[in-house]
């Protein structure tokens, strides 16, 4: 008894198939990947040497259309072939050898999944090779753009919106104050999802990404550069470990104070004398199981020793860092992608010279340059390279001063993943955790 299995990928929509798929029972496998030469192949060994078995995933892997499908299942079964689906509930010795009704049924039934099966992947076939040419996906254009012949182009009327809201949320790292600060500047109204969206579209940043996940960059002008996405990207990571509603919240110590006796969160408290204009703020917990609860403390009293402390620790902290491991990480990342670009500037020679057929060689580009688009992503999540020189800058006491709440709130929350309030009987003193 013979035992052959076939296997068909199409590389536009899928990886190649694992032939260990069959177990060690098949004399003999058969695989294309994009064409059908293997497949031809079956057929003339099977006319010299018929097998008694033919194992395939799904009956569609035969042909594009249902008549080729069709004719060869016809080839196979007049040599006197099983033909067995694995995925689909067809075996051609049962249908040869009975008349059941519902056997006939579910082959007409099956005949139409067929045809939808192939349907759809023509249809995923065309947005593939698109993707291949780096051509915008289906859909309308994102505010700020329209669409062009084969890219997106950007819109005058309304990306200068966009773009003030990208700065406004660089500037305060607030993106429900990106959102107030459009509808009341432009009464354009936006949900905090769809701000949250622009933030994190690759089209704003002029690159395409694709519900695959996959993303090609540098296919069409951007709204925003390189370094300001790499910003925008630390401090939506940022934000993520505040509490909820503390990114916008206008004291710059807001969602970053714990206490370190009960290890509750502290909030921002207002407190008035009466008949007095005058507003007293203090740091208190939150939620506070002890009993008596912790104190509350004078908010003027933390910021300052808070300066204080960043301007003694911050130093210190980056010139522990391993900034030399650092820089080895940018370094190697800048290599690869250099060898990427260097292999596709190498292909239109490849491809004129015949080495390589236009096909395969858009195929290869489109994997180097999405390859590409993910190391340049893991570059834009490291700290700066100047981080040294930034760390030196801001611990001058001076500087802090001459910042308004919102600045400062955007630098600390740059530097320090939270403050911890250690107490001691009466006495209480600050201690810092930064970042990195």
């Amino acid at each position: 008894m013979k035992i052959v299995a076939y296997l068909y990928s199409d590389p536009l929509l899928e990886s190649p198939a694992n032939p260990t798929i069959w177990g060690f029972e098949v004399d003999q496998i058969y695989q294309d990947l994009g064409g059908r030469q293997q497949l031809q192949q079956l057929l003339a060994d099977c006319h010299v040497e018929p097998a008694n078995y033919l194992l395939l995933q799904r009956l569609d892997a035969l042909g594009d259309t249902i008549e080729e499908v069709s004719d060869r299942l016809t080839q196979l079964e007049s040599l006197g072939i099983e033909v067995i689906a694995t995925e689909q509930s067809y075996n051609s010795s049962q249908l040869a050898t009975t008349n059941s009704p519902n056997i006939r049924a579910n082959l007409f039934q099956l005949i139409n999944e067929i045809q939808k099966d192939q349907s759809s992947r023509r249809i995923r076939q065309g947005h593939a090779r698109n993707r291949l040419k780096a051509l915008p996906p289906p859909g309308k254009a994102p505010y700020g753009y329209r669409r062009g012949k084969d890219r997106y182009i950007i819109d005058r009327s309304t990306a200068p919106v966009v773009k003030d809201f990208f700065e406004q949320f660089l500037l305060y790292g607030s993106l429900r104050g990106a959102v107030r600060y459009l509808e009341k500047k432009y009464n354009k109204k936006i949900s905090v999802s769809t701000g949250w969206r622009w933030l994190t579209n690759p089209i704003y940043r002029g690159d395409l990404g694709y519900h695959n996940g996959e993303v090609i960059s540098d296919t069409h002008n951007p709204i925003l550069n390189r370094e300001e996405a790499a910003q925008i990207d630390r401090l939506l990571r940022r934000n993520r470990r505040l509490p909820p509603r503390t990114a916008s919240a206008p004291r710059s110590l807001a969602g970053l104070v714990v206490c370190g006796e009960c290890q509750s969160h502290m909030t921002v408290t207002s407190v008035t004398r009466p008949r007095t204009s005058k507003e007293y703020l203090y740091l208190r917990p939150i939620r506070c199981p002890k009993r008596p609860k912790c104190r509350a403390i004078a908010y003027e009293k933390i910021l300052l020793y808070t300066i204080e402390a960043i301007c003694q620790d911050l130093p210190r902290a980056v010139a522990s860092m391993n900034t030399p491991s650092l820089d080895g990480v940018k370094q190697s990342l800048d290599l690869q992608i250099a060898q990427n670009e260097g292999i596709l500037a190498q292909l239109p020679a490849l491809t004129a010279t015949g080495v390589l057929d236009t096909e395969t060689a858009d195929l290869r580009a489109y994997k180097l340059r999405a390859e590409i688009s993910q190391l340049r992503s893991r570059l834009a999540a490291l700290p700066p390279v100047n981080l040294q020189a930034i760390a030196q800058a801001v611990s001058i006491p001076q500087f802090w001063n001459d910042l308004s709440e919102s600045e400062r709130r955007f630098y600390f929350r740059e530097f320090i993943r939270h403050i911890e309030i250690m107490r001691q009987d009466q006495e209480w003193w600050l201690k810092l955790i930064f970042i990195f």
